[in-house]
């Protein structure tokens, strides 16, 4: 099984390792594709403003902004399950899952990141900001990533059941091949962002603590507030509609 998952706004400043290399991230031999984004990223921060660099990051402290526009590729690191702290990540608690559904994350989850593209979750990322759908001038970075790692995430997936937990900007980043399945999240019939961040990270906590292979152990091991409202295929598609209860 694999988990397809969205990063977050939200970051610890936490680092553990030493600045990105080689051996960082999946699919190594696409490292240089990944310096290129780096590379573009660093020249257009040089670029911008302080008004532009505060649309730029999603953030208005001065003190901050100065870190951020310093060297992303000398910067340490952490693992990025580890680096985002939005409200799926809160709602996973990777810190207090055992040893086994760490790993479990750790080797089955892909994160899209907007600025790493897709990264597994013990990939080593450094502290960064860049607001989704911000654009860097002259490049489309959903595009590159699109173009350049689709093959090796094709080959990464083949034969896996595929749960697809992103929001639906990341789907940008790649387009799935094969049947995968995805689940909607419905309170008083309403899809409410805040909610589907939550139970995003819900579902993913279910699956590496149940150590979850299948669609029948994931639906026999549901939260208990949320319940099974229909299930419809479109195409590749598996959507199983859940209604929140509680």
């Amino acid at each position: 099984m694999k988990i397809l998952f969205s990063p977050s706004e939200n970051k610890s400043k936490t680092n553990t390792q030493t600045c990105i290399n080689e051996d960082s991230f999946v699919f190594s031999n696409l490292y240089s594709k990944r310096l290129e984004v780096l590379t573009k990223y660093k020249n257009h921060i040089k670029q911008c403003n302080e008004g532009e660099l505060e649309k730029f990051f999603g953030i208005k402290d001065i003190n901050e902004m100065q870190e951020l526009t310093q060297d992303i590729i000398t910067k340490d690191t952490n693992k990025a399950i580890q680096r985002y702290n939005g409200v799926a990540f809160e709602y996973l608690d990777y810190e207090n899952l055992n040893e086994d559904s760490r790993k479990y994350i750790d080797e089955n989850v892909l994160i899209f990141s907007n600025l790493f593209g897709p990264i597994l979750a013990k990939d080593l990322i450094p502290y960064y900001k860049l607001k989704q759908g911000e654009k860097i001038k002259y490049f489309n970075i959903e595009k590159f990533y699109k173009d350049n790692f689709s093959n090796e995430v094709d080959k990464f997936l083949e034969n896996e059941l595929i749960i697809d937990l992103r929001a639906k900007f990341y789907e940008k980043f790649y387009t799935i091949k094969q049947p995968f399945i995805t689940l909607t999240f419905l309170k008083n019939s309403k899809t409410l962002s805040h909610f589907a961040k939550a139970y995003r990270g819900k579902i993913l906590r279910v699956l590496a603590s149940k150590d979850v292979h299948n669609k029948e152990t994931l639906l026999e091991n549901l939260p208990n507030e949320l319940k099974i409202k229909e299930i419809k295929i479109q195409g590749l598609k598996e959507e199983i509609v859940l209604d929140i209860v509680s």
